[in-house]
């Protein structure tokens, strides 16, 4: 039988032996995007010898099976500690994003003429860390975007939501990447997964119908003339543009107005892709944990239905649990990836 294993370390401290037969369970979620990384960690105080350890420590955790090359591994800071009984438990909490703080201060910046690389590169230099972006969201370009009253977290996610990216903190270090294209920030192919229904305990699929919506609209101000146009709508007696992403009919409409027609194009255009994306959801408890899987990471899935079968899949968040009682479980996330036929129609007048 399969052993799993796990190593713990505190500021470059191996303390794993201080966690032997006193783990009780450990649940790693790595999450896309900006949602940090969570960890929780409960643990045997049944002799009352432990200590809490201090908020704001850094915590090291790799986990997976004994003999095999595969580790799970990140970086978290402790930010929560809670001592309960009886019996007597230490719990442990932790997030991945341990410039919670500095990223999550509001602020007023204005951005124009510029790049989405160029903007992510400032955010990075100002809070001290390493960023790596795919080239071409790096090249998107950026004609004017205010950041009013909102934090560098807030601000970065809207911006990577309106070019149809994501940006994560893993390990320390900025990642941002296209969005269920199934590549690394160099542009190398994510390799592909699959999951069979034996490696599986329990599954859920869900289906919504796609054409919900027809299209998706956006507003946006042209600077030069006090008038304010919109993509994805009729012409009009007052000259407005007109766009539309997807066809005429139940359109949904984008609450924020941007700073220019290629703005909210790009905003309305990849709008439609998540909205492709979500019609489908599926998600597995594997029986035995894959710490090789990770979000962003194309998946094909066989011994289901064969809608579920046919489909391609991207993994979008996992769920690592090591029990006591179950060993070592993995919690998938997975929605539709998109084939390159699926781009919506435009058209302009």
């Amino acid at each position: 039988m399969k052993q799993p294993v796990y190593t713990i370390a505190i500021d470059d401290q191996d303390i794993t032996k201080n966690f032997e037969n006193r783990i009780i369970s450990m649940r790693i979620t790595d999450n896309r995007g900006l949602d940090a990384d969570t960890i929780s960690i409960e643990l045997d105080d049944s002799d009352g010898s432990l200590e809490l350890p201090r908020r704001g420590v850094q915590l090291a955790v790799s986990l997976g099976w004994l003999n095999d090359n595969v580790i799970l591994q990140n970086l978290f800071t402790i930010d929560e500690c809670e001592h309960s009984g009886t019996p007597d438990i230490l719990s442990i909490r932790g997030s991945s994003a341990n410039l919670r703080d500095s990223l999550n201060e509001r602020r007023e910046n204005s951005y124009g003429n510029t790049t989405l690389g160029a903007i992510a590169a400032e955010i990075a230099k100002r809070h001290n860390i390493e960023c790596k972006i795919d080239n071409d969201v790096s090249a998107e370009y950026i004609t004017h975007i205010d950041q009013t009253n909102e934090s560098d977290a807030s601000f970065l996610t809207r911006l990577c939501n309106d070019v149809d990216a994501a940006a994560s903190l893993k390990n320390g270090m900025l990642i941002i990447f296209k969005r269920g294209a199934a590549k690394t920030v160099t542009g190398q192919l994510i390799p592909a997964t699959t999951i069979t229904r034996k490696l599986g305990d329990q599954h859920r699929f869900s289906i919504a119908d796609r054409n919900a919506y027809t299209g998706v609209r956006a507003y946006w101000i042209n600077y030069r003339t006090p008038n304010r146009h919109r993509t994805g709508a009729r012409k009009t007696k007052m000259n407005h543009s007109d766009v539309l992403v997807g066809a005429d009919g139940n359109i949904k409409i984008l609450r924020h107005t941007y700073s220019s027609k290629q703005n909210a194009l790009r905003a309305a255009r990849n709008e439609w892709y998540k909205l492709q994306r979500g019609a489908s959801q599926f998600s597995i408890n594997l029986a035995e944990g894959r710490p090789d899987i990770y979000p962003e990471m194309p998946c094909a899935v066989e011994g289901f239905k064969r809608q579920i079968d046919s489909t391609l899949w991207t993994i979008t968040r996992c769920v690592h649990n090591l029990d006591t009682n179950s060993g070592y479980t993995t919690y998938v996330e997975l929605e539709i990836k998109l084939d390159d036929d699926e781009k919506p129609e435009e058209h302009e007048n």
